[in-house]
């Protein structure tokens, strides 16, 4: 092997997200790709309620839509639930001291895949020295993937949602409805390297 080679392997060992986002960003032009794969309006029901009651509880929650990339790998590292998506099971899998509340749930279509799941931390600069893993976890996530990630915050309730690195912050119920109905916030967002 000549070192040619084996600079171009080291190279995307490295750079394995990047190659992996930049042969998604080929294949899917960014004028169709904000979200591939729109909830069914049940499934977006559900989860907003969900969101919702996990907000005003004070509930720290992370849920990730899976898009047109797989995210088996990832839901390979919970606990496989494969169960229809219900509000209800969302708010019991995050009410504290329950076994898998401290992980990502991950849903496919009209299921809950599994819960309790480990997401890649990004290494970018949170907006907020307020945030913590979860948004951290959740922009890893979508720097990764073209998945939709939800956050509930533990210390201030607040509802993010993150999507292709960026963090949309503060949201209504209204505007996470909307969100998973296709459309793009109308309020500023920030990058995640975005300083306050």
């Amino acid at each position: 092997m000549t070192w040619i080679e084996l600079a171009v392997i080291v190279a995307l060992i490295l750079f394995q997200p990047e190659v992996r986002s930049l042969f998604y960003r080929m294949r899917y032009p960014r004028t169709v790709r904000f979200l591939r794969r729109v909830p069914r309006i049940e499934v977006a029901e559900e989860v907003v309620d969900a969101v919702d009651r996990l907000s005003r509880s004070s509930h720290g929650a992370i849920i990730v839509l899976e898009q047109e990339m797989s995210l088996t790998d990832y839901a390979d590292t919970g606990t496989e639930l494969q169960a229809n998506i219900s509000s209800d099971l969302l708010v019991t899998i995050f009410t504290p001291y329950t076994p898998l509340h401290d992980g990502a749930v991950i849903l496919r279509e009209s299921v809950v895949v599994s819960a309790g799941c480990i997401l890649p931390l990004s290494q970018s600069a949170l907006p907020d020295r307020n945030m913590g893993t979860r948004h951290r976890a959740a922009l890893g996530l979508s720097e990764e993937t073209d998945s939709l990630v939800v956050v509930v915050s533990e210390e201030n309730a607040s509802i993010s949602v993150a999507h292709k690195g960026r963090l949309y912050r503060s949201l209504t119920t209204l505007e996470l409805r909307e969100i998973l109905g296709g459309q793009m916030p109308r309020h500023t967002t920030a990058d995640a390297s975005a300083s306050v």
